[in-house]
């Protein structure tokens, strides 16, 4: 199998045999970089799923040269632990690992109904893919996201549980106007069928909120959004994640994604872009404000000044800034 989601090719590693693709009802995309002994532990989550439907996982591999998560997730396909497939995305970066495992999705299972994601540093639920498509049937949502709660590494630090960063948008079930994470997600094909290819904007690709900006152009489409609580994916933090320099830089790139994505859902719009920096300063001029507020009701230093970095974040887009965390992922 060949295809071009990108400028590069997207290759097939393995497979499980006897794969009978037009009987798929859920395809689960997995993508992986430098994580083969987590990988493991996520797909042993999705090989253990509570459900009837019958589902396949795409493992898609974004180190092209090492290969390392591919090598180690090969054999569970050949022996039909975990049905599906496993393709190397040789093209580099968040973005366009996505759009290859969505690309192929579509093109190797013609009869899916919903598409969903998880990260390769994250355990599903047992209950987790039922869930997630059952909600999407029953509110008839077109897209459906789900909280991702922390693990960390050291378990003393709790406290970072409530932190912005780490804290998932919504505590309940139902309709939601906007989701901003693919890291647990369903997406019902006839979106994918909708959405212009690439799905993610590869001007995205290092630093992160190409997922935001799909799901914000695909809420301006007017597709239904929902979230469900009762379907967790556990994510494992690192120790890395939880030091002040990562957790500054992560905010900082939060505040510009968001403008970038407002700018793009502007584009069209007489004074779009005035608006927006306007919205910026504001945002920036009420920062500190919020930061007391913050720092009164948690006694956390850090996370109070997460409305600081945000807004200071939102207006360094204005002049360029960008902050490519995944550009060394070693350190990301």
């Amino acid at each position: 199998m060949q295809s071009k989601p990108g400028t590069k090719s997207v290759s097939l590693l393995a497979h499980s045999p006897e794969l009978a693709a037009d009987v798929v009802d859920c395809v689960v995309t997995l993508p992986t970089f430098r994580r083969p002994q987590h990988l493991l532990k996520t797909l042993g989550s999705l090989a253990a799923q509570n459900t009837a439907r019958r589902f396949v996982v795409i493992v898609i591999e974004n180190e092209a040269e090492e290969r390392a998560g591919a090598e180690a997730a090969a054999p569970l396909f050949a022996r039909k632990e975990v049905e599906g497939l496993v393709i190397v995305a040789h093209e580099r970066g968040n973005c366009a690992a996505y759009n290859a495992g969505w690309r192929t999705a579509l093109e190797a299972f013609p009869s899916f109904r919903h598409l969903l994601v998880i990260d390769d540093d994250e355990i599903a639920a047992p209950g987790w893919l039922e869930a997630m498509c059952a909600t999407a049937e029953r509110l008839e949502a077109d897209i459906v996201g789900g909280p991702q709660v922390p693990v960390f590494a050291d378990g003393s630090t709790d406290r970072f549980r409530t932190h912005p960063v780490f804290l998932p948008p919504y505590e309940k079930t139902g309709g939601v106007p906007a989701l901003f994470s693919s890291g647990n997600l369903l997406v019902s094909r006839h979106v994918l069928e909708a959405m212009e290819q690439p799905f993610l904007d590869l001007r995205f690709n290092f630093m992160g909120g190409g997922d935001s900006d799909f799901l914000s152009r695909a809420a301006q489409k007017g597709y239904r959004l929902a979230w469900c609580a009762e379907a967790p994916v556990h994510e494992t933090v690192p120790a890395r994640r939880l030091e002040a320099d990562w957790i500054r830089a992560r905010s900082l790139r939060n505040g510009v994604i968001s403008t970038l994505v407002e700018k793009k859902k502007r584009a069209g719009e007489r004074l779009g872009a005035p608006r927006v920096l306007g919205k910026s300063l504001a945002l920036l001029a009420l920062s500190p404000l919020r930061c007391l507020r913050s720092l009164f009701a948690t006694g956390s230093v850090s996370s109070a000044m997460y409305p600081v970095y945000v807004g200071l974040g939102r207006v360094l887009a204005e002049f360029g800034y960008a902050n490519e965390q995944y550009r060394e992922p070693d350190k990301n």
